[in-house]
């Protein structure tokens, strides 16, 4: 597996880094569910890693029960308290109330556009952005102010770069990367 050529930033000591980098990151997937799991994944990465995230997303979907975005956004304070004394996953209370208050606008975005793949489509005009070395871009400042406005937490311009990234809206791929391909958005 290791003898291909990836991303710098791909640690290939880690076999879940390795198929995150292969399988998911850059490639474009609007899957509500899997929207939803990697907005909430990308705001418990502020201020720290993406591979320590990534080293407890199953124990996050165990906890976040499957990242359901309906069952999140009715948690109570002894849920939240359950989750804070989680040691499995990142036990911040601010990240974990901003999870539930996230799932309760993400929801109302889906029943106001039919979808949040289609209220994205409505800032990326359906095209695959091919760019590397960057955090931000005019299209995450766009976001992730409107998201903001809606009253979303931890979705800044580098965390939302980063969630764009992570869905294939932005394929930041080198042209050595195994996984440059240069394609158009689908």
């Amino acid at each position: 597996m290791n003898e291909r050529s990836r991303c710098k930033w791909c640690n290939l000591k880690n076999p879940i880094y390795i198929k995150y980098h292969d399988e998911e990151w850059g490639v474009p997937n609007f899957d509500e569910q899997y929207l939803f799991e990697m907005l909430i994944l990308e705001s418990f990465q502020a201020g720290l890693s993406w591979e320590c995230v990534l080293n407890k997303r199953e124990a996050f979907r165990k906890a976040f029960d499957g990242f359901d975005a309906e069952k999140i956004a009715i948690y109570d304070d002894n849920k939240i308290a359950e989750l804070q004394s989680n040691k499995d996953i990142i036990r911040n209370k601010l990240k974990i109330r901003s999870a539930v208050n996230n799932a309760k606008i993400f929801l109302g975005i889906q029943k106001e556009y039919g979808s949040f793949c289609g209220y994205l489509k409505g800032f990326t005009g359906e095209q695959q952005i091919i760019e590397v070395d960057k955090t931000t871009s005019p299209l995450s400042d766009a976001l992730s102010a409107d998201l903001i406005k809606r009253g979303m937490k931890f979705v800044g311009s580098t965390i939302i770069y980063s969630y764009l990234q992570a869905i294939g809206v932005i394929s930041s791929h080198r042209e050595e990367c195994f996984m440059y391909k240069g394609r158009k958005f689908k």
